[in-house]
């Protein structure tokens, strides 16, 4: 679609389903960096990589140890790598180009998600939360774990619960907990059952911060916005919030150092407190207060100025679209299937649902085309008007006052080499090479139609080669005359194909007939009769006989 003659007034967000992409039974989705690429995981232990700019299958990685449902996909930062985690407890680390499995490791538990760490191009530690225990920091190359901490112990240390399964003060066992890094991959922020969100450093697990949530629901989704700035969180009280986040983008753990020496005067939970304070302010909250419904998968748009959220009710897919200022713009209305998964494009405004049955639904813009973005006085006529023209319309005007002076000094030099970034990918590091797309592999001819080329060019071949009866006739006499001087209508309608040959005249035959019967000589009045036979071919009327007369 032509952005100039786009309105611009219309919302920048999906309406209508576009198209479906089917194969298999899909269960969760992921956009590369770009949104050039869609992985998604299949219930029979398959990874499908879409390319979305064809809708194309690129590639598909088969795991032979791994037959059950894959819970979630995640790419690396420059897309060379994805993670895979399956109901069968592995995690799996692939190599998208070549396709081969780089590393698997079986956990105690089924990981429901599991996310590698952005601010590595090469990552090897990665963020899994379970189903029944406390997220834990993975290292896929050795496979040791590490658990972080889900609550605030009554020392106020952030120390690691002794308990595997159950929080420290007793409470009931774990429910599943979300976690995720920030943009650059030097904290963790973990959401618990007790309505809290904790800041931990990934290195020596230790809690920096503490934000409570108001209702103290249990937080079931966090994730941050693309660019870092807004973080989302899902609650079981059936709402949806968006904190905004007051760390600097990178060295974040170097300001929560500076804040906690600035507050030493305050211990314990009070000092994780006033610590979280200045990390997170609560921006917005989103819910349906008609029916008050529980959200599925919500997450951000591209640019995060969208949030959208799945319904979890059973039989509908609904979508529902929020500005970042708090008032829902559109719901989207699909099959009567339950969306279990949601993925917005990184760049473009298109949202990916996944369906209970496996398919997934493409949604994209209804775009109305507005031609009065060409001119500022073109006007959109709703039926045929009759026009009168101006007097002086279309009188000429002398052409130098049509010429005007250029600001654009001509002589400067173009920079054609320096690459503009792109703002909604300034973190690029220009240095690595991003995978955007998939190399295509030809399929192989069949062998039949390959034999058939063959003996179809070779009767080609033949068929050039073997010379007309007019060039063997005329090769005796050492050089071969050209018969086949076609005329220009012949070699216009022809193109490229062979010249159309001349039938001689019967006197050419005749002297030609003579010729090869005489001896050759070398007299000037056989060299003329040679001649007069071209002419004649040729139509110019010349005779032989009237040269020895």
């Amino acid at each position: 679609m032509n952005a100039p003659i786009i309105d611009p007034l219309q919302g920048d967000f999906p309406e209508v389903i576009e198209e479906y992409l089917e194969h298999g039974v899909m269960k969760c989705i992921a956009f590369n960096r770009r949104g050039t690429l869609l992985a998604a995981g299949c219930s029979d232990g398959n990874c499908i990589i879409w390319d979305f700019e064809t809708r194309g299958i690129a590639k598909e990685l088969r795991d032979k140890d791994c037959i059950a449902a894959i819970t979630s996909v995640c790419w690396s930062k420059y897309g060379h790598r994805i993670l895979v985690s399956a109901a069968d407890k592995s995690l799996t680390l692939w190599d998208v180009v070549s396709g081969e499995r780089l590393t698997r490791t079986t956990l105690q538990q089924t990981p429901l998600q599991a996310r590698l760490n952005p601010g590595s191009s090469t990552p090897s530690l990665c963020l899994a939360c379970p189903l029944s225990s406390a997220p834990m920091i993975v290292d896929l190359n050795t496979g040791s774990t590490t658990m972080l901490p889900v609550s605030i112990p009554d020392t106020g240390n952030g120390t690691v619960p002794q308990s595997r399964n159950k929080f420290s003060d007793g409470t009931p066992p774990f429910t599943p907990t979300a976690a995720c890094f920030n943009k650059y991959g030097d904290l963790i922020y973990v959401g618990n059952s007790k309505g809290e969100i904790l800041i931990i450093d990934h290195r020596t697990v230790q809690v920096q911060a503490m934000v409570p949530v108001s209702g103290s629901a249990v937080v079931k989704n966090i994730v941050f916005s693309r660019n870092g700035q807004y973080l989302l969180t899902n609650s079981n009280d059936r709402t949806i919030r968006i904190y905004e986040n007051l760390l600097p983008f990178k060295d974040g753990l170097v300001a929560l150092d500076d804040l906690d020496k600035t507050l030493n005067e305050l211990d314990g939970v009070e000092k994780l407190k006033a610590v979280g304070s200045k990390c997170l302010t609560l921006f917005r909250e989103f819910q349906d207060s008609i029916t008050k419904m529980h959200w599925k998968a919500p997450c951000f748009s591209g640019d995060g100025e969208w949030v959208i959220g799945g319904s979890a009710s059973k039989g509908e897919h609904k979508i529902y679209i929020w500005d970042r200022a708090g008032h829902l713009v559109k719901i989207l209305e699909g099959p009567k299937e339950a969306l279990i998964d949601l993925a917005w494009h990184p760049v473009h405004p298109i949202v990916v649902s996944v369906s209970l049955t496996g398919f997934v639904y493409i949604w994209a813009k209804d775009y109305t085309e507005n031609w009065s973005a060409f001119a500022p006085d073109f006007k959109e006529l709703e039926e045929n008007e009759e026009y009168v023209e101006r007097e002086d319309e279309f009188d000429l005007v002398p052409e130098t006052e049509k010429v005007k002076e250029s600001d654009v000094n001509e002589d400067d030099e173009v920079d054609i080499l320096t690459l503009e970034k792109n703002s909604a990918f300034s973190d690029s590091d220009m240095s690595q090479e991003e995978l955007c797309f998939l190399p295509a592999i030809p399929s192989p001819d069949v062998p039949e139609r390959q034999d058939k080329c063959v003996e179809s060019s070779s009767k080609l071949v033949d068929s050039n080669q073997s010379g007309s009866p007019l060039s063997e006739e005329a090769e005796p006499n050492g050089h071969t005359t050209n018969h086949a001087s076609s005329p220009p209508e012949a070699e216009d309608a022809g193109g490229s194909r062979m010249k159309r040959k001349r039938k001689p005249s019967e006197k050419g035959l005749e002297l030609q007939a003579e010729k090869v019967r005489k001896p050759k000589s070398s007299g000037r009045l056989s060299k003329v009769k040679n001649k007069s036979v071209v002419d004649q071919d040729n139509g110019n009327g010349f005779h032989g006989d009237d040269v020895s007369d």
